[in-house]
């Protein structure tokens, strides 16, 4: 299929492609399998992979991708800073995600804690959740601030290229 063809060529994960285009994983992998994808879905998959919208429409009869770039809308920027860009959004928009989620955890753990010492000052049971629900907080901080190196971005690229048979 002519989007996860664009997609590896760019070393993107079906994961950072929904993220850039604003669809879902489960929508990217339909389309990947060759289900009919809407007008919407389209346009944004063009936009993102900056290609003419009607290349996009006419996917069913794709013929193979040619060894030159995709063409690019004009525009002052080069389709490398144009990704260099959309990249930077998606880590930003990754790092928003895990503020979000640290935020829900002071909230709701304060809460819980003023109910357990509203409710039964004798037994604290708060920390349970507080200790499990922080376990996956620093998991999501670990995967935004890179501190397990190993299954990064750097992996998944390299894994790409191997799998196109390319030199790394």
């Amino acid at each position: 299929m002519q989007v996860q063809k664009l997609r590896l060529q760019r070393g993107w994960s079906q994961q950072q492609l929904a993220e850039l285009s604003g669809l879902s994983v489960r929508t990217i992998q339909r389309i990947e399998n060759g289900s009919a994808a809407s007008m919407e879905s389209l346009k944004s998959l063009a936009s993102v992979f900056e290609i003419d919208f009607s290349t996009m429409s006419s996917e069913p009869a794709m013929p193979a991708m040619p060894d030159t770039p995709p063409p690019t809308s004009p525009s002052t920027h080069t389709p490398n800073a144009i990704q260099q860009e959309q990249l930077a959004l998606l880590e930003v928009r990754k790092l928003k995600s895990f503020y979000l989620h640290l935020a829900q955890y002071v909230v709701v753990i304060a809460a819980l804690c003023a109910i357990n010492l509203l409710t039964t000052p004798h037994r604290l049971w708060f920390y349970w959740p507080a200790l499990g629900w922080g376990i996956g907080i620093l998991a999501h901080a670990a995967t935004v601030f890179g501190w397990l190196p190993f299954l990064g971005v750097d992996w998944e690229k390299r894994q790409v290229e191997k799998r196109l048979g390319r030199p790394l």
